[in-house]
């Protein structure tokens, strides 16, 4: 009789569970497939739940549709009428106590032209601009600097702390300073590599490349992550574990032995779909080589304040707010859930508005560091909506709350730093048979990211096992 396959996906979020339905759809019904997860439920930072009588997602609100990977997971699914795009109505940066519009155009918040961030930044940062293109750009192809660095040398801070940094904290957690170009901005890596004299031609050229994309940037799933979560779950047919204690992990020979809850099971092939430190600990014994770049990746925290508001609440005439570094906001985020699809739009439901707190070296501290501190962060959060809304004419909100839940990320996204890709790369290339890595350090962070590692990371397996 024919071996039957026995594959562990250790991790259930969107990484886990697309390299489990991966396997699946390549071993077959009859193949043995566990996902454990130490949580209590399944989708990782996929995370929707009810917020004043709704469902909202409290983790990643979007994906990028101008990748494919993950619309196309959604389409398969049969979920591709649940897609939803967003309104017109755009964000807004909060710098110097008012609200300015998003600059535009601009490649992750770096201006494409003066006029952009004309009435956003210092008079000496303009200046700067104006001149940049007939200042010697000295890049030396291959090189990775900080975005922050590089942006601050060639148009200045304040560019840097008003337009880039709001965005790029937005997708990383973590500020421009913190972030390599080529992590963040490949196709701007690959311009500057190729020779363009300065950065204000090289943003243009990336730009005028996809001038001709057409449709919207970013979209999102009626009822949630939650109804991906589910449907890959049925898709991918794997026995669910959780709440199980990996303990450790022993490569034998063509086989892999996990410890679950100090109880070894073996297994034909392993995929760590996990934070890079928790893969670090789990191959520390079998694959030091490994578990030592995985073990210095930094981990960024974050926290999300979901509000709900009392119907027909007016908010600002934008889809959201992002905030200036520096500003006396505690917020660094404001998303009007409710302006910003569609679907949520229903003036006889609750408005729904979340607040995001933390970034990578400005950690929000736990309720064991800080008791009550749960309760100080909605305090904060009302306190900066009712400064944002005072600011933009509507009048104060915090007396039309209605529901609020905090959702904590600690350690959730991994920090880009110069040189990260490179350094994953070499992990990924010294992989052992059978044993491959999925998750958001090593080829991205966004959802498409993900989708796209976990596919290789199961083919890599299927491969291994013949």
């Amino acid at each position: 009789m024919a071996h039957r396959a026995r594959v562990a996906v250790i991790g259930g979020g969107i990484s886990g569970l697309t390299a489990a339905l991966r396997l699946r759809q390549g071993l077959g019904p009859d193949a043995h497939i566990d996902v454990f997860d130490a949580g209590d439920r399944l989708g990782g930072i996929l995370h929707t739940t009810e917020v004043g009588g709704r469902q909202v997602d409290v983790g990643a609100e979007a994906f990028i549709v101008r990748r494919p990977e993950a619309l196309e997971l959604v389409r398969e699914l049969g979920l591709g009428d649940r897609v939803v795009s967003p309104t017109a109505m755009r964000p807004a940066i909060w710098s110097g106590g008012g609200l300015y519009p998003l600059p535009a155009p601009a490649l992750m918040g770096i201006p494409a032209s003066v006029e952009s961030v004309a009435d956003l930044v210092d008079s000496d940062d303009l200046t700067r601009m104006s001149a940049e293109a007939d200042r010697e750009l000295r890049w030396r192809a291959g090189t990775d600097p900080s975005v922050g660095d590089f942006v601050a040398d060639r148009f200045g801070p304040s560019v840097v702390a008003r337009s880039v940094d709001p965005m790029l904290g937005g997708v990383y957690s973590s500020l421009a300073a913190d972030i390599g170009v080529r992590e963040a901005l490949p196709a701007l890596a690959t311009r500057l590599d190729a020779g363009a004299p300065s950065l204000t031609t090289a943003v243009n050229e990336v730009i005028g490349a996809g001038a001709g994309a057409s449709g919207p940037v970013f979209g999102t799933l009626v009822g949630g992550y939650r109804v991906l979560v589910d449907a890959l779950v049925e898709a991918a047919s794997a026995n669910v574990r959780l709440g199980g204690t990996i303990t450790g992990l022993r490569h034998e020979r063509d086989s892999w032995a996990i410890g679950v809850d100090d109880d070894p099971q073996e297994y034909d092939a392993v995929i760590l779909a996990v934070p890079a430190q928790v893969a670090a600990a789990l191959l520390a014994s079998e694959c030091p080589g490994m578990a030592g770049p995985l073990a210095e990746v930094s981990g960024a925290s974050s926290v999300v304040v979901s509000l709900a508001l009392a119907p027909a609440t007016r908010l600002p005439d934008h889809s959201g707010v992002l905030v200036a570094t520096g500003e006396q906001l505690r917020a660094k985020a404001f998303t009007f859930s409710s302006q910003k699809w569609e679907h949520l739009a229903d003036r006889c439901a609750p408005v729904s508005v979340r607040a995001s707190f933390g970034r990578f070296g400005a950690p929000v501290p736990s309720e064991l560091e800080e008791p009550g501190v749960d309760d100080r962060l909605v305090a904060e959060a009302l306190a900066d909506l009712d400064e944002v809304c005072d600011a933009a004419g509507v009048g104060a909100l915090s007396s039309q709350i209605t529901d609020v839940v905090v959702q904590r990320w600690t350690g959730g996204l991994p920090v880009y730093a110069p040189g990260h890709l490179a350094r994953m790369a070499e992990v990924l290339a010294g992989r052992p048979r059978r044993l491959a890595l999925a998750g958001s350090a090593y080829g991205g962070v966004g959802v498409p990211a993900c989708i796209a590692q976990a596919g290789r990371a199961a083919a890599e397996v299927l491969a291994d096992l013949g």
